[in-house]
């Protein structure tokens, strides 16, 4: 049988454990705080959106494209303009008809006032309805890629 003998020491034996208890009593109360507050700091402002009856528009069988290339040459389709006016070259190439929407695409080189000047000589032509066409669904770093 073992016994401990008491040697008169009055001193109590130090703990070098940390007790955790506390610490998740106030982890547990934060977290019932913010379960509450969360839903109150959202913002929800009811609108009531009016409904469309627009039809998605049907792609055309044949679009026509006109491209700037890099170093400003214009191509409707595939064919090089080389300096031609381009009223009449869209006329030939639409039949005349100026609601055909036009597919605009320009090289990633190509300076935002250029593009802006073949826009204003579309619109002086009166070809109104143009569509911007670029890369779909890539990254930047894939479109570099997967230019030649």
């Amino acid at each position: 049988m073992a016994a401990k003998l008491d040697q008169g020491d009055d001193d109590l034996d130090e703990t070098h454990e940390i007790n955790v208890t506390p610490f998740i009593d106030v982890i547990l109360v934060l977290l019932i705080i913010f379960m509450v507050a969360a839903p109150l700091a959202t913002v929800d402002v009811p609108v009531d959106l009016p409904s469309s009856t627009a039809k998605p528009q049907p792609k055309p069988d044949k679009p026509l494209y006109l491209t700037v290339q890099a170093d400003l040459a214009l191509v409707i389709g595939d064919e090089a303009l080389g300096g031609a006016p381009l009223a009449p070259a869209l006329d030939r190439a639409t039949g005349s008809d100026r609601e055909q929407r036009i597919f605009l695409r320009a090289d990633r080189t190509v300076d935002y006032g250029d593009l802006m000047s073949v826009m204003n000589d579309l619109r002086a032509a009166g070809y109104l309805k143009i569509a911007l066409v670029g890369l779909e669904g890539m990254a930047p770093a894939d479109q570099a890629a997967a230019r030649p």
